[in-house]
């Protein structure tokens, strides 16, 4: 490759972005609780989502694109667990 090459390999949001694609044209967004609790995802990736419209994955693994009001709803209690271990 040489320095001309405006193509980029390897990891990045370029990287992301094509795996959060196929996983988009597969259908993989999850149905199921997310209607019910409030997940726990980082505050950039809500905002990206807002902007965007791509589907955000939960610290439990939940995969969807948010859209009601977190406030409403309880805590997963498995995103709260793996959060509470995060922090130690």
């Amino acid at each position: 490759m040489s320095s001309t090459d405006t193509e980029h390999t390897g990891g990045g949001t370029s990287t992301l972005d094509r795996e959060l694609e196929e996983l988009l044209n597969q259908e993989q967004l999850e149905d199921g609780d997310h209607e019910r609790f409030s997940h726990y995802v980082p505050k950039d990736k809500i905002v990206e989502s807002a902007l965007t419209g791509k589907p955000v994955r939960a610290l439990c693994g939940k995969l969807w694109t948010p859209g009601r009001d977190p406030e409403k709803f309880p805590v997963c209690p498995t995103c709260k667990e793996v959060y509470e271990k995060l922090k130690k």
